[in-house]
């Protein structure tokens, strides 16, 4: 008999504490699941591209550098529902992002348009980093998202610049001084350069 109760006892605790760790489980699922809601709400708020060109010149560049116009469209279409659909779009905005440093039109083709696009595709790639973590950053998320507006501009008005400065006439004889003006173009110096034959 002192088995029977003693067994019956034992089936009630294991009965108790199971059902106790499925309310604890139940309880983190809804506290996950809050948690990725917010993450989701916070992403999808911050989740806003320039992805119109802000000067002509950027714009009519959109006809002749299709990778910029697909990297503008690309930034232009929101994602919707998911984190997943998210992640996704992080991802594809990356892959058009690294497009950018091929077929630069030439008048573009320079390092301070070389290095503009370096540093928006680094702030593309850790965006596409963060987002795809386990525990996603949603803070991080959407401060790159505005560094990466802020790289949009600075490019942008990078290209306005050179456009510009390309329409002013140059003076008669500039072209002449900005060549001597150049270090690797220069006659080398007998004094600093040993291995020249001096001239006597």
């Amino acid at each position: 008999m002192k088995y029977k109760i003693s067994l019956f006892l034992l089936f009630v605790f294991v009965l108790n504490s199971c059902q106790d760790e499925n309310e604890k489980r139940r309880a983190e699922n809804e506290k996950e699941a809050k948690k990725k809601e917010v993450i989701f709400n916070n992403i999808n708020k911050g989740w806003v591209f320039i992805d119109e060109p802000i000067n002509e010149i950027s714009e009519q560049k959109i006809s002749s550098w299709p990778q910029w116009r697909d990297f503008l469209k690309e930034i232009d279409q929101k994602p919707r529902k998911t984190i997943g659909a998210f992640q996704k779009k992080s991802a594809a905005i990356a892959k058009k992002a690294m497009a950018l440093n091929e077929n630069i039109p030439a008048e573009f083709n320079l390092p301070q348009i070389k290095s503009r696009i370096s540093v928006l595709i680094t702030k593309v790639k850790m965006m596409d980093l963060f987002i795809h973590l386990d525990k996603i950053p949603d803070e991080k998320v959407t401060f790159l998202i505005g560094e990466i507006n802020k790289e949009l501009v600075s490019l942008e008005r990078q290209m306005d610049n050179i456009v510009v400065k390309s329409k002013i006439p140059k003076e008669q004889g500039e072209e002449d001084f900005l060549r001597m003006l150049d270090t690797t173009r220069a006659i080398p110096n007998a004094i600093t350069d040993p291995n020249l034959k001096k001239i006597e």
